[in-house]
């Protein structure tokens, strides 16, 4: 990509779409899906596969989302697929312009799809340039626009950009959350099929915490053997109790880590010191580090992608895990209690931890998105086996 101290390129003929960045760089495209602009914070994602739960997926709040994989939209849209009626990412960046829905199980296009949810598509970008630069110099703050008329005010959308605080110190898990409590009973999917449900009132009981939950997760508890409840990000100690839970779920979601931290950590404490077991996904294994005396911090570009190889420590087996998370457990910080379980062979990174004497563990990725594809659905088995 260019110097960012150059002027802005020139648009060119029949652009319909911009990414704009703090620093003054912008990326001309051709846009599609919903019309106007949204601020926030550009990742790149490497999965081939799985647009439509990327889209959906709540942890990607405040993000605008690259696609690596050239192209994205062509097999459409379909209810089944969704991963949260919540707000997940911004908009998207794409390589090719998304063609006509090729796939059986379709039934809308993406970017009809995309205009209905009110999210921004990008096309014809050079989505290798721009991962490039992401991975050399960080995740950006930008704005992604779409005018089909082609009138954008560049200056004034750099400022935008350049205003935007970015997410560090940002808590969104409450704004995704769920806001009222909910009984969960379906899951997972199957071809034919369809949704399966849960079996009976004496399963284990589990309340889940949702921060930015992924609807894929509760099912997989359910397959698991478990009968869930899922609770607000913000339910007191108290309330979680009354429900006299067997064990308790802590979600992946948004944001930083250490804001969520302020009201989350003291109900897991809570739970620890009355041991309840407890298990945690993504933004719910921060959750758990945090109240065990452990330290998060920003991540330089994040780890997001369905290909990412993680070990397993106690036996070296490798795992091919789903990622997608900007902030990371500082395994510097990990106190004496807590075993380091799993790690990032990508970059050293903690992927994974225990609390010696709980039962209490968490992994930085995601089981629930069958990457392996079922190599890490040992941990839900795991979790409800520890239910009694």
């Amino acid at each position: 990509m260019a110097d960012a101290a150059t002027s802005p390129a020139p648009k060119p003929e029949g652009a319909t779409g911009v990414l704009v960045l703090s620093n003054g760089h912008v990326v001309w495209g051709r846009g599609f899906g919903a019309v106007g602009d949204a601020v926030g914070e550009v990742c790149f994602n490497t999965s081939m596969t799985g647009y439509q739960e990327v889209m959906t997926d709540p942890s990607y709040a405040g993000q605008i989302v690259t696609f690596t994989f050239p192209h994205i939209g062509n097999v459409g849209v379909n209810d089944e697929d969704l991963e949260s009626k919540v707000d997940g990412a911004l908009g998207c960046i794409v390589r090719e312009d998304v063609t006509l829905a090729a796939n059986f199980r379709s039934s809308g296009e993406f970017g009809d799809w995309l205009a209905a949810k009110g999210k921004i598509g990008l096309a014809g970008v050079d989505t290798r340039a721009l991962t490039r630069h992401i991975r050399m110099s960080g995740a950006p703050n930008a704005v992604i626009a779409h005018d089909p008329e082609g009138n954008f005010d560049i200056a004034a959308l750099t400022k935008k950009a350049q205003e935007w605080p970015g997410l560090e110190g940002m808590d969104l898990a409450k704004l995704v959350s769920r806001q009222i409590e909910e009984s969960w009973d379906g899951s997972t999917w199957t071809l034919g099929t369809g949704y399966g449900a849960g079996e009976g009132e004496a399963r284990p009981h589990v309340v889940a915490i949702d921060y930015g939950a992924k609807d894929n997760i509760f099912r997989n508890l359910v397959k698991a053997g478990a009968r869930v409840t899922v609770v607000p990000a913000e339910t007191s100690l108290e309330a979680i109790l009354a429900l006299e839970p067997a064990g308790v779920f802590l979600s992946n979601g948004p944001g930083d880590p250490a804001a969520t931290g302020a009201y989350a950590v003291p109900v897991i404490k809570g739970l620890l010191e009355r041991d309840v077991p407890v298990f945690g996904i993504c933004l719910g294994h921060q959750m758990l580090a945090l109240a065990a005396g452990a330290k998060t911090a920003k991540m330089f570009q994040g780890h997001r992608g369905a290909n990412h190889p993680v070990r397993r420590n106690e036996d070296g087996v490798v795992e091919i895990t789903s990622m997608n998370h900007g902030f990371a457990v500082d395994n510097k910080t990990l106190p004496d209690n807590v075993v380091e379980t799993h790690v990032s062979l990508f970059d050293g990174t903690n992927c994974g931890i225990a609390i010696t004497g709980k039962k209490a563990f968490g992994v930085q990725y995601h089981p629930e998105a069958s990457p392996g594809p079922q190599d890490s659905f040992y941990l839900f088995e795991k979790f409800v086996g520890m239910l009694g």
